[in-house]
């Protein structure tokens, strides 16, 4: 079944930790838990990369994991959930890739828009757009000049706003790569997960922990989370 991502009035997903999550940490946005030698960092409002509207599509999750125990930690997106407080929905992270494609209602052709565009010294400039050419006749360039100058354009074309289809490449960069953390290792990255905005009121974050070698799980971490959106 495909996840559905697009709406127009999609709200802006922050997660706060809880009071009961724990060792909270910068200003109290991140917070730290530790269980079988493993310790967990998670930030809900750590992103700030493009698209900077991300959490308006998804919910974004900074992941810090460090290997202090003995086993080698599998680190598997089906292995992390953020799981609805009260609803109990598993909202499994999802491979970046499984995103492409994904684009939200502001992807449509905007119309051309002219916009008066005059700095403070009484000169206006045009770029990337059409206007008053020195050389005569109105075409594209970079063209500037005084009111009532020949070059004197009062209007510019802005180009339609197109927003990037996921994932991006700060997405793909950043992401949380699978694999696995050896003991003394440690590894970071965010993970991406369906908008909980206007579904949650609450959710925590919970990993899994499984010995690489033999699949055998040993553990699970949580970080609970309040969802507040804008």
């Amino acid at each position: 079944m495909g996840l559905l991502l697009l709406g127009g009035c999609a709200a802006e997903t922050k997660l706060r930790p809880t009071p009961e999550a724990g060792i909270l940490q910068d200003g109290k946005s991140s917070a730290i838990t530790e269980k079988e030698g493993v310790r967990l960092t998670a930030d809900g409002s750590a992103w700030r990369g493009s698209p900077s509207n991300l959490e308006n599509r998804i919910t974004p999750v900074y992941i810090r994991l460090e290997n202090q125990g003995s086993r080698p930690l599998r680190i598997r997106y089906p292995d992390f959930a953020l799981v609805g407080q009260e609803s109990r929905f598993r909202y499994s992270a999802l491979p970046p890739l499984s995103l492409r494609g994904t684009v939200s209602s502001r992807d449509q052709e905007a119309p051309a828009r002219y916009s008066p565009a005059m700095s403070s010294r009484g000169r206006l400039w045009v770029g990337g757009g059409y206007g008053y050419r020195p050389w005569g006749g109105w075409g594209p360039g970079w063209y500037g000049g005084p009111w009532g100058s020949p070059f004197y354009s009062p209007y510019y074309y802005s180009p339609p706003y197109y927003e990037p289809q996921l994932p991006t490449e700060d997405m793909l960069n950043n992401a949380l790569p699978e694999g696995t953390l050896e003991p003394g290792g440690t590894q970071e990255g965010f993970l991406y997960f369906q908008g909980v905005a206007r579904r949650e009121d609450a959710v925590t974050l919970q990993v899994k922990l499984v010995d690489a070698q033999t699949g055998e799980p040993f553990g699970a971490l949580g970080i609970p989370f309040q969802v507040s959106t804008n």
